[in-house]
């Protein structure tokens, strides 16, 4: 396969990594570092080879390309010079993914560790950082060996399972924030109130604080930790035709912070998904977020724009983020473009083992009922608080994403436990968008939505008694191969065809004859398995290495004019 995206690897994704809460200071630290792997879990005194940060170490962009086995430690070691600006100020030291535990010692002491591999986390440097600085990463990562939170993660990529990667696998930076900083904020849109509520979460409570708008026409003051209403004379709704965005500044003291937000609301109504209070078709796509030369991390933030720009080429409005979650730039691209985002909980817990896994596929009627743990995957303990705690985390990492109209707590029943209860808790953390409990299966008979999967046979609609909104969140995967776009010897995919042409009509009749009759009975979303082909699993819209699209644009426009051109279907 040929590399589209060549990098140079002294300058790697240095995009500032968090866009909604950007500062002037900002120092990247990806790029070459000393890396060593050992069975030994101790700081070794040499290392024998370079690798670019931050692509994990199974990967070609790395410059190692070797797996790392699960009883083995990754270390990695730079050395970096940084010079306070202001003597009065703090420095913070932030890992935007690591997978999956890791030790970081900075000037020889120790500064802090992590256990999960995708969250950001961060420390306070401040009393250990000097004008030269040793930094040191130690990782270990048990992949599906044991249960965690993984996703598509596996030992041994097979069927609908990918290769595992470990190590550092987003940005690495530094910041300076003076002594009394923000370290957060939690924006919400309230466009039935024509405004935006900003809650600035500082290291002190109640510090006066400015909130400008860009125009410089307005702005909101009060303290930190108090709700704050941004009002303005007119609303003018996000949505993925219009992603019309509202920039502003956050100040606290010497600490300013620059923002945005976008105005829109998300319901269920009568059965049917509603953004900004109407129903609103989900035309969406299934996007595992792999790379063929780097697996979990963009080569370039052009690159994944480019995948958003073709997919909104291709008509989609929507993107299932499947199995991972992504670095805050790629749902700002979301933000700015109009790409509503469905974002996954990564699935955890055991290896699936069959019937389980697939056996609803030919028998619809076949469910388990979630507390059931050790048939579902679920049965320990220290996995069920990884999952909760990172579910957690994900929404406090996410809620002020503007593109993001559904999470998708379980899927296909992997790792599923207490659906109800983490139900219950995500509404909590988050009343302002819907949920998919259980993606495809196992339904538990609650919330707002009724979620199917659908392979090997035909769809056909059939009301839910509960009235709740039907999703068809996953369907399709149809397998057309470029020769000379991939490497793979084993394929894998729900139906094959021998040419684009053959290909092309197959997809166009499935929603002719499928989607669409079920769309005009009230389904209120559909999500296409998949965008890109990802190592053996050969059912992308596009072939791996994103050299060559297999769907025809014109029937790719076809079939969204079918399914969004009229609300009143």
């Amino acid at each position: 396969m040929l590399n589209r995206y060549p990098i140079d690897p002294n300058h790697v994704l240095e995009e500032y990594p968090r866009p909604q809460m950007v500062r002037a200071s900002y120092q990247c630290l990806n790029g070459v570092w000393d890396c060593a792997i050992s069975d030994d879990p101790s700081i070794p005194s040499w290392y024998p080879a370079s690798i670019v940060v931050p692509f994990s170490v199974e990967t070609t962009l790395s410059g190692v390309e070797q797996k790392l086995a699960p009883h083995q430690t990754l270390t990695y070691h730079r050395t970096f010079s940084h010079v306070l600006s202001n003597p009065q100020n703090r420095v913070l030291l932030h890992f935007d993914a690591v997978d999956h535990r890791c030790v970081i010692f900075l000037n020889h002491q120790k500064v802090g560790e992590h256990i999960g591999g995708y969250l950001p986390f961060q420390f306070d440097v401040t009393t250990v950082i000097e004008n030269e600085n040793d930094l040191i990463v130690q990782v270990q990562d048990p992949c599906d060996t044991q249960p965690i939170i993984r996703g598509k993660q596996s030992e041994k990529n097979h069927g609908i399972f990918y290769s595992g990667q470990s190590g550092i696998h987003q940005t690495v930076w530094l910041e300076e924030v003076p002594d009394i900083y923000i370290k957060h904020l939690v924006i919400e849109s309230k466009p039935e109130q024509k405004c935006w509520q900003v809650r600035v979460l500082a290291n002190q409570e109640h510090v006066p604080v400015t909130i400008q708008y860009l125009d410089g026409t307005h702005s909101v003051h009060g303290y930190s930790e108090e709700l704050l209403s941004c009002q303005v004379p007119e609303v003018h709704l996000w949505s993925p035709e219009d992603p019309h965005l509202y920039p502003f500044t956050v100040c606290l003291g010497e600490d300013c912070v620059e923002s945005y937000v976008g105005l829109r609301t998300f319901s269920v109504e009568q059965g049917r998904l509603c953004l900004n209070g109407k129903p609103y078709f989900h035309h969406g796509i299934l996007d595992q977020g792999y790379w063929p030369f780097s697996l979990y991390t963009p080569p370039t933030d052009q690159a994944m724009i480019d995948d958003l720009l073709l997919v909104k080429k291709l008509g989609f409005n929507m993107v299932r983020k499947h199995g991972k979650i992504e670095n805050l730039r790629w749902y700002h691209h979301c933000d700015q473009l109009g790409l509503l985002v469905w974002q996954d909980m990564p699935s955890g817990g055991r290896k699936p083992i069959q019937p389980v896994m697939s056996g609803p596929l030919f028998l619809p009627s076949f469910s388990i009922r979630d507390h059931h743990y050790a048939l579902l995957g679920s049965q320990d303990a220290s996995y069920r608080k990884e999952f909760e705690d990172t579910l957690v985390g994900m929404v406090d990492m996410l809620r002020n994403c503007t593109c993001i109209a559904m999470w998708v707590i379980f899927n296909e029943g992997w790792g599923q436990f207490d659906s109800a209860r983490m139900l219950k808790l995500m509404e909590s953390l988050d009343p302002s968008r819907t949920c998919d409990p259980a993606s495809g299966w196992y339904d538990q008979g609650i919330g707002k939505v009724a979620s199917r999967h659908v392979y090997f046979k035909a769809y056909r609609h059939t009301h839910d008694p509960l009235d709740r909104a039907i999703v068809l969140s996953e369907f399709g995967g149809y397998v057309y191969r470029c020769n000379g776009h991939d490497e793979q010897k084993k394929v894998f995919g729900y139906a094959t065809y021998p040419d684009r042409q053959s290909f092309n009509e197959a997809f166009f009749h499935l929603y002719q004859q499928q989607i669409l009759p079920a769309r005009k009975q009230g389904l209120s979303a559909s999500v296409y398995t998949q965008l890109t082909d990802v190592q053996q699993e050969l059912n992308g819209l596009v072939s791996y290495d994103r050299l060559s699209v297999k769907l025809d644009e014109i029937v790719a426009l076809q079939v969204a004019a079918l399914l969004l051109g009229s609300e009143e279907l």
